[in-house]
């Protein structure tokens, strides 16, 4: 199921989608602003007009390398004549376009990408238009804001496994008459032990390979990824307790790394399929 958002514009709730992993708004909603009764022909007047139709052609060429050019120029053509309808259907099944689609179901209409969104918006209302861009651009805001927070708890999670992680290490490898220096290269190893299970390098390689990027490789960790560190760094835990050796525990961890991953991105294709 696609997710849906919405914003509030002068009143109008207006549907926000993902499709194609981008967001697409609701003209059909956005074309109440005009004319509540008759949302279709608001938006067949707006895209029969020539610049509409340039504009439309010109984000195709740009975003689809399926576009149909041909039928393109053939629209153009046929646009000359006064009595040319141009329908959401006839563009998007002549041309191949991806920019505008029409939504059957629970969220029904026609939806376009944000860009062309905007595009209707100018010529529904300059007012509208600022307005829609404030709200839109409000939401992005607090969805970043919320993964930000996904993120962060996600890392904090992955943080407290750690301690348990390191007091396993302790009451188990570590010997009782060693130095700081000493202690402190056994956790480094286990450390590394997790991240070449999961990310396929160590730390020092991470940094010699990314000299650029700031902090260590799992402060740029997905969250998929920090999901499964903070899994591994538990199940490690309790290998070490078992007795296993480094060898035996990077073997079963890289297994449980690659078994979880792909679960979750496979789960996270899914929802995009489906969207």
């Amino acid at each position: 199921m696609a997710k849906k958002e919405s914003v509030n514009v002068q009143g109008m709730e207006i549907t926000v989608l993902k499709h194609r992993q981008d967001d697409y708004i609701s003209l059909t909603d956005m074309a109440r602003y005009k004319n509540s009764d008759a949302t279709g022909l608001v938006i067949s007047h707006w895209m029969r007009t020539g610049y509409t139709i340039n504009f439309l052609g010109a984000w195709e060429r740009l975003h689809n390398p399926v576009f149909n050019v041909t039928e393109f120029g053939n629209i153009k053509m046929e646009s000359t004549d006064n009595s040319f309808i141009l329908t959401t259907k006839q563009w998007t099944e002549r041309t191949n376009a991806i920019g505008i689609v029409a939504k059957p179901g629970r969220y029904g209409g026609t939806y376009a990408h944000r860009d062309i969104a905007f595009e209707f918006a100018t010529w529904l209302s300059p007012e509208f238009k600022l307005y829609l861009i404030t709200e839109f651009q409000r939401l992005k805001s607090d969805e970043q804001h919320q993964q930000a927070l996904e993120w962060n708890l996600q890392r904090t999670l992955s943080k407290i496994n750690y301690r348990i992680h390191t007091d396993a290490i302790k009451e188990q490898i570590i010997p009782k008459e060693v130095t700081r220096a000493q202690a402190a290269a056994v956790y480094a190893s286990e450390a590394d032990l997790l991240n070449v299970a999961l990310f396929g390098m160590t730390a020092v390689e991470w940094r010699t390979a990314n000299p650029d990027k700031d902090g260590n490789m799992r402060d740029h960790a997905s969250l998929e990824q920090l999901v499964v560190l903070s899994n591994m760094e538990s199940i490690n835990a309790l290998l070490i307790r078992q007795g296993l050796s480094q060898r035996q525990r990077l073997v079963q961890l890289n297994a449980t790394a690659i078994t979880q991953m792909e679960s979750l991105m496979g789960s996270s294709l899914k929802k995009q399929l489906k969207q």
